[in-house]
């Protein structure tokens, strides 16, 4: 990578304390209700990716508590690889970490997944004008995208009416205060990215927020690209 690694301090705290693989799979932003990996369908014997997946806990789930064929894990943060490394190699084969730009490898696996997830992952921090079309590609046909995402700024300002990124604070490995671009958008900007994606069968749930300081609602959105 020639870019700054700003994902170094994120969940760094939690991986030196706790090694084990999750017993549960929240798509809240709370993490602890609502819907769970039930959403994705049936996965048994399913080709998956988690797609920025960062320190794997969502993929060591499925992995571990349901029975997909493979999952890969996919994540470009060289810091989040390596505590997923830490984590969850012991997982192979059945769970495979993948140190690579989202959008680079979906272009290079055509037609090879039949489920693509991403929990709060990369489709909250890639253009989705890249990443959607990208996804797509890497969809079998019939193929299921489902992903959850910010439905307003953790400020509580509204999400964006179009396409476009806000610069959200990010610290270096140093602790320099930097910035990172996130993609908060509004329900009919999804479904008309998604739309413009080749997607079908569009579905947006807006899941309420929890208690707390940074408490927010979250979209649960699935699409489906086409089984032509």
């Amino acid at each position: 990578m020639t870019t700054t690694d700003l994902w170094h301090h994120y969940g760094r705290v939690r991986a030196e304390q706790d090694h084990t693989v999750p017993d549960s799979f929240h798509w809240s932003w709370s993490q602890n209700d609502g819907p769970g990996p039930e959403v994705l369908g049936d996965i048994n014997g399913k080709a998956l990716a988690d797609l920025g997946a960062g320190a794997a806990r969502h993929a060591a789930h499925l992995a571990v508590h349901h029975a997909p064929a493979r999952i890969d894990a996919v994540d470009a943060s060289p810091a989040q690889h390596d505590m997923a490394t830490a984590l969850y190699a012991p997982l192979a084969p059945r769970l495979r970490l993948v140190h690579r730009d989202v959008v680079t490898h979906l272009r290079a696996n055509a037609a090879a997944y039949d489920v693509l997830y991403s929990v709060f992952g990369a489709l909250d921090f890639t253009d989705p004008r890249e990443l959607l079309p990208a996804a797509a590609s890497a969809l079998r046909p019939g193929g299921r995208l489902t992903f959850s995402t910010l439905a307003h700024y953790l400020s509580g300002a509204p999400a964006q009416p179009d396409v476009t990124a806000a610069d959200v604070p990010a610290r270096t490995q140093a602790g320099e205060s930097a910035t990172m671009r996130r993609w908060v958008l509004q329900e009919h900007v999804w479904t008309k990215v998604l739309d413009e994606a080749g997607f079908t069968e569009i579905r947006v749930e807006e899941l309420p927020a929890g208690e707390g300081p940074r408490a927010a609602a979250t979209f649960l959105i699935s699409a489906e690209r086409s089984a032509n």
